[in-house]
Order: structure tokens, then C-alpha cells, then sequence
């Protein structure tokens, strides 16, 4: 064991050093059986690259399907074994056997290929399917005779395998191997004494079979013969060698061939039977036992083996035989589907990624072989991306044009392989990529300018309109905010008129507009996205100013002075549509606000004077007589169209007279009436402020006196309870004890309120005693035999008790109270109403007295009134 353990060490130096590499490959040659972690090479090294970029590129292994028996070290950038191999059970009798992975690494993405060539030890003995095996020859059976012998099996290659066999003894029978097209051999036992039953019916011989290895190993097989009597024909094939050919995945039960031979005996010993040779043909054949046929009873794969040979054996009933071959071919045929494996993919790609950059690599197997493992890949339509194929079927997928976000967010790309075969398998695999999004696009306002108006007089704060801009990017990119760009308006700047909201792009008035003072104003709006570098553009507003009916017209003519009185000459000899004057009025507003039109609201002669409606003219509608008074009044209502409409009175003075001392006698009296009538109306407010004013004091004068009185009364009720109450007898009453008319006591309660109409008299229970009891806080006992009890509480509320034998009247006594406290009350009521008379006669003479002097200043200064003509 030791020697085979030197053995593997030797053969593992001798490997370990030859390796090559070129073009991104490496090759290395290692025995089978190595232990885990055992070296296998240095990758760094050998592919050029440094431990920093193994770590930083995520180098790993992709072994496809197969099972991983390489692992990669990238600390030490180097292979070692993770899983013992075994050549044999990897590559059978495949020769040369080999491990091929690939090296992965990202950031960017690279791949390298590797092959690991297994050598093959010698460490498996030859062996046989059987332990033993019976033969039946005939004694006459001819010096050279053969017979087949089932061959040893060597999982071992080359020199490691069976390199040749031995038979003992070697008397009689001596073993012979043949090579066959297929490169195996056959091994066959060859007489070459003649047997002779009589002296030895049945021989025992020991088949060895002998490897090639440094140390040999072999295995052994017992072959038991059995010497038959006379049976001189042996059967003769008709073939040495059949040739067939049949497709994978044929029906069980498909005829291969037929096998025949002939025996020139007669009779039994003529019977020719066959059987296939090897035990291990049994289970994918059968051969008719007397017909030779042989048929398929198993599944055949191209893909596990291309070629089988049988050997057939025909046999007579005399232990006679003869053998012969079969060599199956199995055809390929499309029963394998393109193997997809996705190797490295990534999920996002950036949509200003260059042509060529690499989203993904597979691997592409298909197991067929030439027309059926021929693959072609296609993408679906319509995608900015190619596939690229490189050798042993590896393929990239890069993009081939310019991505946009905006117009595609997401591809799903369905990579479509099938072969060549008939009919055509394919496979096929979908790999979703998302684009994401860099700030490529400025946002856009959905109009390239925008208008609108507001009316005047506007509350501030009020939303004008809004405008709208988008950006086609994604999320951040997107986000706009609205952003107002500072410019003037006839010298003040725009954002002390409106404001734009950062978030929704509402436009606001900051104040309220006066049309008078602008009509309109432009100004422009940057929106701006969330980019980095942030992305704008900006729009141009209008705001136009619409006009309200919010001002009234204006008289300017004639002129509306309160130092003198202006009054416009008539003369008597006026013609009907006389030009008396012209009340000139603007309004500052605009459009149907500013139209105006003139109405006479008031005149002192209406058949004498009319107002153009329009034009605001003032003509005589008749012929002036001498009737017609010197003083005429007109007053004008000048109103405008706005809606509500609004207006403007003024008052005309004109005189009708020839000559002006007649207009000076007739105006003495041609006062200022406005003047007069707000110095009236001062003085007589002044005077009813005065007159409320004594009044309320008197009432609250009054409350207070009558709150003092009442409190005094109380003290007094209260203090007064010690006093004697002397009785009051009425005449012709006599006090009789308790013979008088009344023949019972009875008890009179009384309640006295502010009201007398509103006393309360009640009787009481019947009494004997001859006392009237006092009582206020407690009860006292007079020495007169008739007492009374007065008791008086916080309402005003008296309670007299009175016996039978009183004399005294209680109606008398109560009424005379209240009278008393009526009395009292009224004489200060009449005295503040007296006041009140005194105070407004007063009052009432001082105004007239004030406006006598008035009336006096006016007719003084009436002389120095002017007068104009609108003719001068």
C-alpha cells in the first residue's frame, strides 16, 4: 500500500508541472484519488491576475450541472481538490478523462476557462462477471478448436488495464487473445491436445487475468469442462461478424439481426442452439434460442454509448460449438433539447450604458452530436440588444444600441436556442432587465405660454390659475418645483404681485389690482426637476386686468364750491332749446363701465328745463315767460353702465332774469343751505345727548335714594321691637273680656307688599288668650290685656294678629301706610319730570336763538354773490 501511495505522489509531481495556459485557458494534470485540499495549481499566477482582484470580482467556479470537485482558494488564489475523484466512475473508459469548468469574476465581467486532465492510477484488479464457467466438449473435439471466455473487466485505462490473460494448466487448452475493430479484445480457449474422456472426463482450469500497473493486480475466473462422448461435427457460423446498426431510444423488442450456423450432423447432434456469451448482454439483448434472432430488450442511449459488441455462441447437442460476433452501431437521433444556463446576469443596467456592455453570459449545451448539437440562438424582436456567441458554447448578451428610460423602462428578453436537428428542439429562457434612470430630460410645461385675467379689486391671496410641467424622467428626477423669476413691473418687482407655489405651480395674488393703475403684466416661471445636475426651463405669463365698475363718476362742471354760490343766466327772451349749461362729467373706468348718462332728478320748474341724455346739455324745452321764477334749482344725476351702476348728483343754480340788480334782489334768500342745515342738525344732536344724558343721571339719583330709604326702614323695623304698641280703640267699642258681639278669636294675617292692592288678609285659628304678641326675632308679653304682634321680615311682609276684644282697624292702619309710601315716591317722580321739561324748554330756545344769527350771517353775505352767464 505504501508503493501505491508513492506511486500517487510521483505521478502527482509530474502532472502538477505540466500545465499550459493561452488565450484565457489553463491546463492542468493531476492524479485520480487525490486527497481534499490537495493543489492542483496556482490560478492567480497562471492567469496573470492578483489576490485583490479574485476578492473584488467575486471570482467563483461555474461547473454547470456537473458536480464540483475543484474549489477555489482566493486567499491564496489557488485550486485544490474539494472532493476526492475517482476517473472511473467520472469518465468510465473514456479516454483522456478531464474536469472543464470556468473562472467568473465581475466588475467587470470576465471568464476563463480551465481544464483539469484526470491521470489514471492503477487502482482496480481486473475482474470477472463470473466466479466460474462450465464448458461441454466433445472428445473429438479437433486440435484447435476454440471457445469463447468471458473477458475481464479493468475500469483501469491503458497501461493500468488488463494487459493479458493466463490459463493453468496449460495441458490441453491454451488462451489466445484477439483485437477487434473497436480496439478491445477477445479472449478464446484453444485446444491444442486432443481430449480423451476415458482417461479424463472433466478438467478444472484457473483464467487469469493480468494489468499493467507498476504493481500488477489480476483477477481469476474457474473454468469447469465436461468431456463428451463422440460427437464429431461442431457448428459452423455463417459469419464471423454481423454488423448492425440501430437508433437511441428504439421499441423494445426491435430485430437487430439474425444470427445463423450449421451443423453437418444428423439427428440431435445436428440441433444447433445459441446463446449470447456475456452475462452483461442479457440485459439490453436476446438472442432465439433456436432462430438465432436477436432483438432489443433494453433502451439504448447515443449519448452513453455509441458502440456494443455481443458475442454469440452456437452449440449442438454434442457440446459442438462455434462463435461469432455482433457489432451494433447506435445512430443519434434529436432527443435532447439545448441545455440554457444562466452563469452571471444583471437585474438593472443604466439607460446611458454604452453599446456593447455586457447584461449577461450563459452556457448552451446541447448532448447531440453533429446536426442535432448544432444550436443557434435567437432574441425576440424589437430589443437594443445581440448575442454573441464564442466557442464551447458560451454566449454573452450586450446591448447593441442606445437605451432610454422613457421609452422603454423594461425589457424582458426571451433568449430563444434550438438545434438543427428534425424536427428542430429548442429551449428558451426569459430574463427581465429594468433601465434606470439618469436625468436626461428638462421638464416641459404643457403650453409654451400661458394667459389669463383676474378682475380688479381681487382679495389678496386669490389663485389666478396654475401651471403644469412634467418631466418624463423617474422619481427624483421628476419631482419639479416651480420657481418665480425676478423681474419689475413699471419699477416694482413681480413677486410684490404674485407668487407661484414650489409644489403645485398655483399662481397667487399677493395684493389686489387696481385697473386704473395697470391693465396688465407679464413675468416668466423656471421649473426646475430634483436632478443632479438639476434640468429647467421656464415659460412667459400673462396677466391681464380686468376692470370693475368700483368707481363713481366725476362732476367737473360745473365746479361744486362752498365758498360762493354759482348760478348760470337765463334771460327771459330764451328761445325753447336754449343752452342753459353743461355738466361735463369722466368716469376713470373703462368699457361699458366709463358710459355715461345725464337725468334731471329734481328742478324747480320740470316743464322748463331738460338734460341730454347723453351729452349732459342743459336746454329750455319751452319759451321762458315772465312767470317763470328768477330762482330755478336743478339737480343732476350723472350714472354710469357697470353693473351695479353708480353715479353722481350735482346741483345747477339759474337764474331767468334780463338785468343782474334783478338777479341780486331776487337772490338775498339764495343762501347756503347745506351749510345751514348741518349747523341745525348739529346743535339739535347736541341738544338731545344733553337732555338723555340729565335723564339718566336723575334715574340713577333716584334708585339711589330709594335703596337708602329702604335700608333705613329695615334698621328701623328691626330697632323697634322694645317699643310699647299702644292700641287704638275705635268709638262705641267697648272691651267686654269675652262677652263682646264677637264670640270667638279669631286671627287676621296680613301681608303688605309695595302694592296695597295686592294685601293678603287670612284667618287664623282661634285663640283664648287676651294678648296680641309682637314678634320679631323673639316674643314679648305687654302688661295690656290686649297686645299685638308685628312681625316684619326682609320681604315687607307684616303679620298682625288681633283678638276679639281689639278695637283697632287693621284696613285703616295698612292703607294709610301705603298711601303714605306712595305719596312720598310721587313727589320725586314729578320733581325730576319738572326738571326734564325745564332742561328741553331751555334747549329749544337757545337753538332758536342760534339760527336767527344765522339766518342773519346768510342774508349778509348773499350780496357778495357771484353769477355767470354760459353764454360769457
Amino acid at each position: 500500500m505504501s508503493d501505491r501511495t508513492m506511486a500517487r505522489q510521483v505521478l502527482l509531481f509530474i502532472w502538477f508541472l505540466s500545465l499550459s495556459s493561452a488565450l484565457g485557458q489553463v491546463i492542468y494534470s493531476i492524479p485520480e484519488e487525490m486527497a481534499k485540499g490537495s493543489l492542483v495549481g496556482n490560478i492567480a499566477q497562471d492567469l496573470g491576475l492578483d489576490l485583490k482582484r479574485l476578492k473584488s470580482g467575486k471570482a467563483r467556479i461555474y461547473t454547470g450541472d456537473s458536480a464540483e470537485f475543484i474549489e477555489l482558494n482566493k486567499e491564496r488564489g489557488v485550486l485544490l481538490i474539494k472532493e476526492r475523484i475517482d476517473r472511473e466512475a467520472l469518465c468510465g473508459q473514456t479516454t483522456p478523462c478531464a474536469l472543464h469548468f470556468q473562472i467568473i469574476l465581475e466588475n467587470p465581467m470576465q471568464l476563463y476557462r480551465v481544464t483539469v486532465e484526470i491521470q489514471d492510477i492503477n487502482d482496480n484488479a481486473p475482474i470477472f462477471s463470473l466466479n466460474e464457467t462450465k464448458f461441454e466438449i466433445s472428445e473429438l473435439a479437433q486440435i484447435g478448436a476454440k471457445f469463447d471466455l468471458e473477458t475481464a473487466v479493468d475500469t483501469d485505462v491503458g497501461l493500468n488495464g488488463i494487459q493479458r490473460y493466463t490459463l493453468k494448466p496449460s495441458e490441453n487448452f491454451v488462451v489466445k487473445t484477439q483485437s477487434l475493430p473497436d480496439g478491445s479484445k477477445s479472449v478464446e480457449m484453444v485446444l491444442q491436445k486432443p481430449l480423451d474422456r476415458e482417461k479424463q472426463d472433466h478438467i478444472s482450469l484457473l483464467l487469469t487475468a493480468v494489468d499493467g500497473g507498476k504493481v500488477q493486480m489480476s483477477g481469476t475466473m474457474l473454468i469447469h469442462i465436461t468431456v463428451l462422448d463422440a460427437n464429431d461435427n461442431a457448428p459452423v457460423c455463417s459469419q464471423s461478424v454481423y454488423k448492425a446498426s440501430i437508433a437511441e431510444n428504439s421499441a423494445k423488442g426491435t430485430v437487430l439481426t439474425t444470427v445463423s450456423a450449421s451443423d453437418a450432423d444428423q439427428g440431435s447432434n445436428g440441433v444447433v442452439t445459441y446463446s449470447l456469451s456475456s452475462a452483461a448482454s442479457a440485459t439490453l439483448y436476446d438472442i432465439g434460442q433456436y432462430d438465432g434472432v436477436l432483438r432489443l430488450t433494453g433502451n439504448v442511449d447515443f449519448e452513453k454509448n455509441k458502440h456494443y459488441q455481443i458475442a454469440i455462441q452456437a452449440s449442438d447437442q454434442g457440446g459442438h460449438t462455434d462463435s461469432c460476433k455482433v457489432i451494433i452501431d447506435v445512430t443519434d437521433t434529436n432527443d435532447n433539447k439545448p441545455v440554457i444556463s444562466i452563469m452571471s446576469k444583471s437585474n438593472d443596467i443604466s439607460e446611458n450604458s454604452p453599446p456593447g456592455t455586457v447584461v449577461a453570459m450563459m452556457n448552451i449545451q446541447d448532448a447531440d452530436t453533429n446536426e442535432n448539437g448544432i444550436v443557434k440562438c435567437e432574441l425576440n424582436e424589437n430589443i437594443p440588444f445581440i448575442i454573441h456567441s464564442s466557442s464551447d458554447g458560451f454566449y454573452s448578451l450586450v446591448t447593441e444600441g442606445d437605451l432610454d428610460r422613457e421609452r422603454e423602462s423594461e425589457y424582458n428578453i426571451s433568449v430563444t436556442c434550438a438545434d438543427e436537428g428534425v424536427p428542430s428542439l429548442s429551449s428558451s429562457v426569459t430574463l427581465s432587465l429594468q433601465i434606470s434612470d439618469v436625468n436626461d430630460n428638462a421638464p416641459v410645461f404643457d403650453k409654451s405660454s400661458y394667459e389669463a385675467s383676474v378682475q380688479e379689486n381681487n382679495t389678496p391671496g386669490l389663485s389666478i390659475f396654475t401651471v403644469r410641467a412634467r418631466d418624463a424622467d423617474f422619481n427624483q428626477n421628476a419631482r419639479v418645483s416651480y420657481i418665480l423669476e425676478d423681474s419689475s413691473v413699471n419699477g416694482v418687482p413681480v413677486s410684490s404681485l404674485v407668487s407661484v407655489s414650489a409644489d403645485s405651480g398655483v399662481i397667487h395674488a399677493v395684493r389686489s389690482f387696481d385697473y386704473e393703475q395697470i391693465k396688465d403684466f407679464q413675468f416668466r416661471i423656471k421649473v426646475q426637476d430634483g436632478g443632479s445636475p438639476p434640468l429647467s426651463s421656464n415659460v412667459s405669463v400673462k396677466i391681464t386686468i380686468q376692470d370693475q365698475n368700483d368707481n363713481a363718476p366725476q362732476v367737473l362742471y360745473p365746479v361744486q364750491s362752498g365758498a360762493s354760490v354759482v348760478a348760470e343766466i337765463v334771460p327771459r327772451s330764451a328761445d325753447v332749446g336754449y343752452l342753459v349749461t353743461k355738466v361735463v362729467a369722466v368716469d376713470v373706468d373703462s368699457g361699458q363701465n366709463a358710459w355715461l348718462s345725464y337725468k334731471l332728478q329734481k328742478a324747480t320748474d320740470r316743464a322748463l328745463f331738460e338734460v341730454g341724455l347723453q351729452n349732459g346739455e342743459i336746454r329750455t324745452v319751452r319759451q321762458v315767460t315772465d312767470k317763470d321764477a328768477v330762482k330755478q334749482r336743478l339737480t343732476v344725476v350723472v350714472e354710469d353702465n357697470g353693473q351695479p351702476s353708480r353715479s353722481a348728483t350735482v346741483n345747477v343754480n339759474v337764474a331767468v332774469a334780463d338785468s343782474f340788480p334783478e338777479v341780486l334782489s331776487e337772490f338775498t334768500d339764495f343762501t347756503h343751505d347745506k351749510d345751514y342745515n348741518d349747523n341745525l342738525t348739529f346743535y339739535l344732536v347736541l341738544a338731545l345727548a344733553v337732555v338723555s344724558f340729565l335723564f339718566i343721571v336723575s334715574i340713577i339719583a333716584i334708585l339711589s335714594v330709594k335703596c337708602y330709604r329702604w335700608r333705613r326702614e329695615r334698621m328701623f323695623y328691626k330697632s323697634g321691637a322694645n317699643l310699647p304698641v299702644i292700641p287704638y280703640y275705635p268709638p262705641l267699642y267697648a272691651d267686654v273680656g269675652g262677652t263682646g258681639t264677637l264670640q270667638h278669636v279669631y286671627n287676621y294675617e296680613v301681608c303688605r307688599t309695595t302694592d296695597s292692592r295686592k294685601s293678603d288678609l287670612k284667618y287664623g285659628r282661634p285663640s283664648s288668650e287676651s294678648v296680641i304678641s309682637l314678634e320679631t326675632s323673639g316674643t314679648q308679653t305687654l302688661t295690656h290685656a290686649q297686645r299685638e304682634t308685628l312681625n316684619f321680615d326682609d320681604s315687607d311682609k307684616v303679620r298682625f294678629t288681633i283678638n276679639r276684644f281689639s278695637r283697632f282697624t287693621v284696613d285703616t292702619f295698612l292703607f294709610q301706610e301705603i298711601r303714605t309710601h306712595i305719596y312720598e315716591n310721587s313727589n320725586g317722580f314729578m320733581f325730576l319730570f319738572a326738571i326734564i321739561i325745564i332742561i328741553i324748554v331751555i334747549v329749544v330756545v337757545v337753538i332758536q336763538h342760534l339760527s336767527a344769527r344765522i339766518s342773519n350771517q346768510h342774508s349778509e353775505m348773499n350780496m357778495l354773490h357771484s353769477f355767470r352767464c354760459p353764454r360769457c
